[in-house]
């Protein structure tokens, strides 16, 4: 997928990102997500087959809704998360492609006879992120988690990463010139990297799977509850979390972090509480509002706001538990 130079955001000093981060908080930043595959899935029994393999209430869908999706193993650890926008034709699965490769693999081994077909959708996503996203878009009149197509580009509203945004996916051959159209329509919008949406990712308490994850962690401990429909019918590993949820057996959960430390904590540091391990550190970014911040899935003898612990090893430095999202706090 070809990257856009003019517009690329640089990210090794605080200058450069900070006007970046300034735009996705006052206007809009732009970035094309090139981590992400669009697949169309076809065929009869697409929505049946899709409604008990993922957490989305895909049956109860009209065609211009995106759905928030997880996919799980029958004890409900996380395999996959997805954005599933629904056509009157297909379902489109919107998914990080290195997920895709094992999410198919999944998927087939429970194809029996069903009739459920994947193909590339010959689609590239889009991200504007910040409060005048809708605008540029020329979505304004969108709910959330809804979407328009016209002429083979659909503008979904889509807040993936936790802020006001706008998904747009369009034909590979003219990612350029759309982006072109969005930056001659705002001055103000700017281009962004990743290393700015983690921040506001990590700002909103939103997990990313395979990295605040494990291939052992459950969607509740993750506080995945975004994605995950609790009123629909049956659908693999929907035992462990109802029971999860009736029961409230959590014994671990996702928490903020804020560290009174020089430097941001390498992911996968320990963290302990009077000499005892309660979790690791995820995620970890500086954000110019709230200083070093990060994310852990603590046992539960951490989970109340205020509690001080200890990040890595003896000498190292010590960090606050946060309720989840930092921007509400």
């Amino acid at each position: 997928m070809p990257h856009l130079e003019p517009h690329r955001a640089a990210t090794a000093s605080s200058a450069a990102v900070s006007p970046s981060y300034d735009a996705v908080k006052h206007s809009a930043g732009v970035i094309v997500l090139d981590s992400r595959a669009v697949v169309r899935v076809i065929g009869d029994d697409r929505v049946s087959f899709f409604h008990g393999m993922c957490t989305a209430d895909v049956k109860a869908a009209r065609p211009g809704a995106v759905l928030p999706a997880l996919f799980l193993t029958e004890h409900a650890h996380v395999i996959a998360e997805a954005f599933i926008w629904v056509t009157p034709d297909a379902l489109l699965l919107d998914i990080d492609a290195e997920a895709w490769t094992r999410t198919r693999a999944h998927l087939e081994k429970l194809l029996v006879a069903d009739d459920v077909e994947f193909e590339d959708a010959g689609l590239a996503v889009i991200d504007l992120e910040g409060p005048t996203a809708l605008d540029v878009a020329g979505a304004t009149p969108l709910e959330p988690w809804m979407f328009i197509e016209n002429d083979g580009i659909s503008v979904g509203r889509l807040p993936r990463f936790g802020g006001p945004a706008v998904s747009i996916l369009v034909p590979r051959n003219i990612i350029e010139s759309t982006v072109k159209a969005i930056f001659a329509k705002n001055p103000d919008a700017r281009s962004v990297d990743a290393s700015v949406l983690d921040t506001i990712r990590v700002e909103h308490g939103i997990a990313r799977v395979g990295v605040d994850t494990s291939d052992k962690t459950i969607a509740l401990e993750a506080r995945l509850n975004h994605a995950i429909s609790f009123s629909k019918g049956c659908y693999l590993g929907q035992e462990t979390i109802e029971r999860a949820t009736a029961r409230g057996g959590l014994k671990k959960r996702m928490f903020g972090l804020k560290f009174n430390t020089a430097d941001v904590p390498t992911p996968g540091a320990i963290v302990t509480l009077d000499g005892k391990e309660v979790g690791r550190v995820s995620s970890a970014v500086r954000s110019p509002g709230l200083g070093a911040i990060g994310l852990a899935i603590l046992h539960h003898s951490a989970w109340t706001p205020g509690v001080e612990l200890r990040v890595g090893e003896e000498g190292g430095g010590a960090a606050i538990v946060a309720d989840l999202p930092f921007a509400g706090n």
